[in-house]
């Protein structure tokens, strides 16, 4: 399995937290407004954080869920975005499922996980070699502040080649 060649100029675009903002902003702008933060952009790993406050809660004071599920979403998603990056031949990407378990209050900051780099280049590498569409289940999980699992979700990511399409 191949690593894309060129993950490091896609992590160098969205080194800052300003670069991450503009990013956001431009592409989906309800998570710009959510006010998700990236923490960590590895081949391997992906971490994106939230936090608590009055534009994103919910009537029973914590996080609302789909602000929730957003994170959970872009935290799979910014490692497939990233296997993705200038490939050639390109290859879409679409989300097709999206299933959550919810543990805890979401209060304060909450960052997601995702460790599932590697499957993700592995689907997008069958991808592109079998001109078939392939997919991944990427699992996420929420932990607050004091490291308590809040939610766990599991994304599935669906790739197909662009190539004689």
């Amino acid at each position: 399995m191949t690593l894309n060649p060129n993950f490091s100029a896609f992590q160098k675009q969205l080194a800052t937290p300003f670069a991450f903002r503009m990013f956001l902003f431009s592409k989906l702008p309800a998570a710009f407004f959510a006010g998700l933060q990236l923490m960590k952009l590895a081949p391997h790993e992906a971490a994106i954080g939230v936090r608590y406050k009055w534009f994103n809660k919910n009537p029973f004071g914590s996080l609302y869920f789909a602000v929730l599920a957003m994170a959970a979403e872009a935290s799979t998603g910014i490692l497939c975005m990233s296997a993705l990056y200038k490939r050639k031949p390109s290859v879409s990407m679409l989300i097709v499922k999206i299933e959550g378990n919810f543990f805890k209050k979401a209060v304060g900051k909450i960052v997601f996980t995702c460790s599932n780099g590697l499957e993700v280049q592995q689907a997008v590498e069958d991808a592109i070699t079998s001109t078939e569409s392939t997919s991944v289940v990427c699992e996420t999980v929420g932990k607050n502040e004091a490291g308590e699992s809040v939610a766990r979700f599991f994304c599935t990511w669906s790739f197909k080649s662009r190539s004689g399409a």
